[in-house]
């Protein structure tokens, strides 16, 4: 029988495999460790240094050209107000105004919204209505006026190509004073008259009167038409929309009721 041998590995072949081992895991580190960015890293990071340099250079006009269309859009706008015309169009109103209802006894009503009580009127109109009518209406109780004007067609706005007007720029408005049609109010432009009118009445928050026929009038006109009744009070403004809008007086003797309400609408 032969002897049972045991195969034993040689030195040679431990040192050749422990060495093999070893220097596949230097060769490793060295290459995470020591190993030199590639060509393709280095265009990539001058690539970004150059986007860099651009941004920063091309935000310096940019940053200019946006001053600039400020300073433009600021511009324009000062020259728009200086622009309008003389007769004081005011757009801006808050949510008090101030509201003069003014005519010659046997006259037509004139109806004016201020803002303050030394502007010009921001909406001026006159109805059919005679004056005297209107004050036999709130003698028995409350008075509902309300304005109506039409629409302008869509296809109409498009082939002028022009922006719809403001609600207190219409001119025409179909009249009604609670519910009975009453013709029609046109929007006026403040003139001399009128201006006179409000100049007179500017110190009166409140209340109601007569004035002498020589506030209203420069000849003797006027007094054919009587004297020239007022009634001046503060009113509430609320915008429903572009297309309505609604003045309140406001009177603190009428326990939070208004006596006098108009309404504005577009439709």
């Amino acid at each position: 029988m032969k002897p049972n041998m045991v195969r034993v590995p040689s030195q040679s072949q431990d040192f050749s495999s422990k060495r093999h081992f070893h220097w596949t895991k230097k060769v490793g580190t060295e290459e995470d460790d020591e190993a030199p960015p590639s060509n393709t890293t280095q265009q990539d990071k001058k690539k970004d240094n150059n986007t860099k340099s651009t941004q920063q250079v091309s935000s310096i006009p940019t940053s200019k050209k946006k001053l600039q269309a400020v300073a433009v859009a600021r511009l324009r706008t000062i020259l728009t107000s200086f622009g309008k015309n003389r007769s004081g169009l005011q757009l801006g109103l808050g949510t008090r105004v101030v509201g003069t209802l003014f005519g010659h006894r046997r006259g037509h009503v004139h109806f004016a919204f201020q803002k303050d009580p030394n502007s010009p009127p921001a909406f001026l109109v006159e109805l059919a209505t005679p004056i005297s009518g209107l004050v036999k209406e709130m003698a028995s109780g409350l008075v509902r006026i309300a304005l109506e004007c039409d629409k302008e067609k869509e296809l109409e706005q498009e082939k002028k190509s022009v922006t719809v007007k403001k609600l207190l720029e219409e001119t025409m408005w179909r009249t009604y004073c609670n519910g009975k049609k009453c013709g029609f109010a046109t929007r006026r432009e403040c003139g001399a008259k009128e201006w006179r009118v409000l100049k007179a009445v500017e110190p009166i928050s409140m209340g109601a009167g007569v004035l002498p026929v020589s506030t209203g009038d420069d000849d003797d006109s006027g007094a054919a038409d009587g004297e020239l009744m007022y009634m001046r009070a503060k009113f509430e403004r609320i915008v429903g929309s572009r297309d309505s809008e609604a003045f309140y007086m406001m009177n603190p003797d009428s326990n939070g009721t208004p006596e006098l309400s108009i309404y504005l609408l577009r439709i």
